[in-house]
């Protein structure tokens, strides 16, 4: 026996989305979009029991939405969010570069803190597992580590770069940056460089 269901959600005046992230942890959602578009979303879940003979099973299933808060802060389009599952916080960021972070309190998401670089739009940011550090890479090559408090670590400008992406290791130890050349260039948690990978796509064409 399976049993599947479906559950839709309206965004509002019809906005375009750019973003989504799941909190795996606590089960909230966050979608962003244009027009400073950011809301958290959380689902309830049921279990169903589904018997047939000899075979049983658990299937977890959407019911309804037991939060669908919209965020207000960002003035532009909100193009990268990001979860801090440990320390309970959501990162957004926008096209003007503004960064927000937002905390849980008393069952609602209020700003706790925002920074603005006014240099450059943030392509990508990424929590530490522990919660305790982020990384954020700009559009025109800078990197910046801070604290969950709000305090910067260290930064560093990689020149002629655009970077996409970033990601920690999961012991925390080491950092993985994308670039939209193709090029990931790894370092470790002080900023020091340690190796640089290519990634080569192969396209294969068939004729049928």
């Amino acid at each position: 026996m399976f049993v599947y269901l479906s559950k839709k959600i309206a965004i509002p005046n019809n906005v375009k989305l750019n973003c989504i992230a799941w909190n795996k942890d606590q089960g909230y959602i966050a979608v962003a979009g244009s027009e400073g578009l950011l809301k958290v979303l959380k689902l309830e879940q049921f279990h169903i029991l589904a018997s047939n003979g000899q075979n049983k099973g658990n299937l977890a299933a959407v019911s309804n939405l037991s939060m669908n808060q919209t965020l207000d802060g960002h003035k532009e389009a909100v193009k990268v969010v990001t979860w801090n599952e440990t320390q309970q916080k959501l990162t957004s960021s926008d096209l003007d570069g503004v960064i927000m972070v937002w905390m849980l309190y008393k069952g609602s998401w209020y700003e706790e803190m925002t920074n603005d670089r006014k240099k450059s739009t943030v392509n990508s940011m990424s929590w530490t597992s522990d919660g305790a550090k982020i990384c954020i890479v700009y559009e025109d090559g800078a990197i910046i580590v801070g604290s969950v408090d709000g305090n910067r670590i260290w930064g560093k400008e990689l020149k002629n770069t655009h970077l996409t992406s970033v990601q920690w290791s999961p012991d925390n130890r080491l950092i993985l940056f994308g670039l939209a050349s193709g090029e990931c260039h790894l370092y470790d948690n002080q900023g020091n460089f340690a190796v640089r990978y290519y990634i080569h796509i192969h396209i294969q064409y068939i004729r049928t």
